[in-house]
């Protein structure tokens, strides 16, 4: 993800986005730098226009919010119930360890 933080702040302070430029940015900020991901990133924004895939990605929020309600309440829904079913696991792990355990008592009263 630095490697796309470093072509935005280049992009921010009007600077070319260029393997040296993205290098020197990464290295700036303590990042060990990989050259094979540098030159991907560079190949895949060569045609990018990044103020305008920035104003893209800003607006699909807003549309969905208009389309309905937040996203964040729809979010909020789904993650919901997914804790609801994780608990509902872990008490049946909970559960089961507890048989299993008396399981194994069961089985050393048996056997003396």
């Amino acid at each position: 993800m630095e490697y796309v933080y470093a072509a935005l702040i280049l992009n921010e302070t009007g600077e070319e986005i260029n393997e040296d430029n993205i290098t020197g940015v990464l290295e700036a900020a303590g990042v060990d730098v990989e050259e094979s991901r540098v030159k991907a990133l560079v190949a895949a924004l060569e045609d990018v226009d990044i103020e305008d895939a920035i104003e893209t990605a800003a607006a699909a929020p807003a549309a969905g919010a208009a389309a309905g309600g937040s996203a964040d309440d729809g979010a909020s829904d789904d993650d919901d119930d997914e804790a609801d079913a994780a608990d509902e696991e872990d008490e049946e792990d909970e559960e089961d360890d507890e048989e299993e355990g008396d399981g194994g008592e069961g089985l050393g009263e048996l056997f003396g």
